[in-house]
């Protein structure tokens, strides 16, 4: 583990990075699976690598390195859609800060990149989705500045009661 006193360095990602950050993203994404996300980190690793590879070539992939080491990565676009909007929205995707080097202002130095790289790219504001159970990510953006925006539910199909009055009565 580097030391406590060194800084991190945010920097676009290599193509050399790719492998690492497909693997830090793994990582992420069975962390997420605690907050009953259904994305399958293994399965995925391919296709992670490869829509990463799409981020990095949009320069939307940054990573943050201590003593030349990556910890944590950011990737960022511009949403596009086929609806007019007013205002051009930037969208972060993931982040992620290794366990090891988290509470050392890495993922607020990571957040703070991939402002400055969505409002050079033209966003007008960021949109991120942060699992619903997940404390300490909703503190982390509410801290500084998020609020929420849209708020997803969802419901199990299976095992659903044919004299529910809930989805009749409201429908």
């Amino acid at each position: 583990m580097p030391p406590k006193n060194l800084q991190p360095t945010i920097e676009p990602a290599s193509r050399d990075d790719l492998e690492a950050l497909a693997e830090m993203w793994v990582r992420l994404a069975r962390d997420q699976r605690a907050y009953d996300s259904a994305v399958l980190p293994d399965a995925n690793h391919d296709a992670m690598r490869d829509t990463l590879a799409a981020y990095r070539v949009a320069d939307g992939l940054l990573v943050a390195r201590l003593g030349g080491k990556i910890v944590g990565f950011v990737s960022v676009s511009i949403e596009r859609g086929s609806l007019e909007l007013d205002a051009t929205r930037g969208l972060l995707s993931n982040i992620y800060v290794e366990p090891a080097v988290r509470d050392r202002g890495i993922g607020t130095a990571l957040l703070e990149a991939a402002e400055d790289t969505l409002a050079e790219q033209g966003a007008d504001i960021v949109l991120l989705e942060v699992m619903a159970g997940n404390d300490d990510a909703r503190r982390f953006y509410r801290r500084r500045g998020y609020d929420e925006f849209r708020v997803t539910m969802s419901r199990p199909l299976e095992n659903r009661d044919e004299n529910d009055t809930h989805s009749k009565e409201d429908g």
